[in-house]
């Protein structure tokens, strides 16, 4: 996030767009509505109801894969009506005359029949965020997870420029992180195309200085990512995986085609707390502690480092992962000189200086957001006060590509997919708990009275959803949560995995897989007929 947390509660405007915060990230979904109820206006764009639209001024229901289009088209009345930021702009981007051109055919008409919100609640949510210079964006993998991820969120970007809404007190461009300590797991380099602190690895001063440090030589070209390996591991170009703290067979999109690339390496090793459905394909698992029962620090969505204390021990075999990988890097011959997550943090700081001033007896006092240059900086609540660190940032022209696999004669239907509030991710933990498979432990499908009607299907029936991919037998919730033609499943179910059905076509620039958006049909199990009540637009 650009901006802090606490910051929320005193925005003028609230923008969430692929984000159903209330249930995915409950804690700042209570910012928001402290924010609301001291007076902030909350604009919705997603193609569910979801529960933060009870408090939202604007509620943008718009078809999935269609958020370019309605981000240009947002932008356009801002351009339209002069609601921009004249001096930001001018002194902070580039490239604003030429992106003013290419949002020119995004009139509310054209962006109606694109994405199905009627033009005037877009132009009405336009003068809104335009209209402000207190206003934050947020988002989650709803906007990110799709072909044309990058392009969303590049939009937002242009958004933010467009009006200045950057680098100030409760503005800002927010993802917010999907699980705990993602934001940290980045900043030290769990990315194929950097080392710790996003210095990039083709570069021969950060290698070098790097190379110094730890006294290796380092590769030269960028890795694969995540999506990248198991295409690879499917084809037999790689041949061994070292799986820590995921869950790939449940997470990642098109299930059988992850398991048959697992199948075929040579070699697997899975890290983790549990015995989790990709574990039991392991050649070797490693028992891990979870975050109780170790020491060192987490870095949350808002970039605050904070200490973890162990609480507890570790049962039976399990180590933290800083000692599992220091003694199996000590097996393959390279001994790191670590005696304590202190240690790590220390290095991190003298090769980043985002996280030089970030010590241990500091975080004693409470977390500290980078970036922290020296032992005296207080932190960064927010990004880019002074301005951009490459000077000017460039506006992005972007084009309306349509998702990868859309609703046709055969599959009438789109799926999305997404979280509950009650499990957590692919559900190895969360599932564990009795309490909670007591109130939420059974996979649904979401549909709209108007297709369930159209149908025969009743609330509560078990039915069949199918993808080109695969096929899941689930319980269908009738609910207006859903637009006609659009069905929800949420992805914590083994049982019913709605990964089965995604599709794995990537977005070509980040490489994240279009969970958000895949063709699917449904039918009835129960073949006997029914008495089937019509709808409104049948009659």
């Amino acid at each position: 996030m650009t901006n802090s947390i606490t910051e929320i509660e005193n925005a003028e405007v609230i923008f969430i767009i692929g984000s159903n915060t209330k249930e995915t990230h409950p804690v700042i979904a209570n910012r928001m509505i402290k924010g609301y109820r001291k007076g902030a206006k909350i604009i919705i764009a997603d193609p569910r109801k979801v529960p933060m639209v009870r408090f939202a001024e604007h509620f943008l229901q718009l078809r999935p894969g269609t958020d370019v289009a309605l981000l240009n088209g947002i932008a356009h009345i801002i351009v339209k009506e002069g609601l921009y930021d004249k001096d930001f702009i001018d002194k902070h981007s580039e490239g604003f005359e030429e992106w003013k051109k290419s949002v020119e055919e995004f009139t509310p008409e054209h962006v109606e029949k694109i994405t199905g919100v009627p033009k005037d609640k877009i132009i009405s949510a336009a003068r809104l965020y335009g209209g402000s210079r207190k206003a934050g964006i947020f988002y989650t993998m709803g906007i990110t997870q799709h072909t044309t991820g990058f392009d969303n969120v590049s939009a937002t970007a242009n958004l933010a420029l467009l009006t200045g809404n950057i680098g100030k007190e409760s503005t800002g461009i927010n993802p917010l992180r999907g699980q705990n300590n993602v934001q940290g797991a980045s900043d030290a380099a769990c990315l194929p195309n950097v080392l710790p602190g996003y210095q990039k690895i083709d570069l021969p001063e950060v290698r070098e200085k790097f190379e110094k440090a730890w006294g290796v030589s380092l590769p030269t070209n960028k890795g694969m990512t995540a999506t990248e390996m198991i295409p690879a591991a499917h084809e037999g170009k790689l041949k061994a995986l070292y799986i820590m703290g995921e869950n790939p067979v449940i997470s990642d999109p098109n299930t059988n085609h992850t398991v048959k690339a697992l199948k075929n390496l040579e070699f697997l090793v899975v890290q983790d707390i549990f015995m989790t459905e990709t574990a039991l394909l392991a050649d070797v698992v490693l028992p891990s502690a979870c975050f109780a029962e170790k020491n060192g620090t987490f870095s949350n969505t808002d970039r605050k480092v904070q200490r973890v204390r162990k609480a507890v021990k570790a049962p039976g075999e399990a180590q933290d992962d800083m000692s599992i990988i220091m003694e199996l890097s000590a097996k393959m011959g390279y001994n790191m000189k670590y005696n304590s997550p202190e240690d790590v943090l220390v290095e991190f700081g003298q090769l980043w200086p985002n996280l030089a001033g970030i010590t241990y007896s500091r975080l004693e006092k409470g977390g500290i957001q980078w970036p922290c240059p020296t032992v005296d900086h207080p932190g960064t609540p927010y990004l880019y006060k002074t301005g951009f660190p490459k000077g000017k940032a460039p506006f992005t022209a972007l084009k309306f590509r349509p998702a990868a696999e859309p609703a046709d004669e055969g599959y009438p239907y789109v799926l999305t997919t997404g979280r509950n509030l009650y499990q957590y991710h692919t559900g190895s933990m969360t599932r564990r708990v009795a309490p909670i498979e007591k109130h939420a432990g059974e996979a649904y499908v979401e549909i709209n009275p108007i297709d369930s009607e159209k149908l025969c299907i009743k609330d509560g029936e078990v039915i069949r959803v199918s993808s080109r991919r695969g096929t899941i037998d689930i319980k269908a919730r009738v609910t207006q949560r859903v637009g006609i033609g659009l069905v929800f499943v949420p992805m914590h179910y083994h049982e019913a995995a709605a990964n089965l059905l995604t599709i794995d076509a990537l977005d070509p620039i980040v490489k994240i897989p279009e969970f958000k958006v895949c063709a699917v049909r449904i039918e009835r199990l129960d073949r006997k007929p029914v008495a089937c009540i019509p709808s409104a637009s049948e009659k």
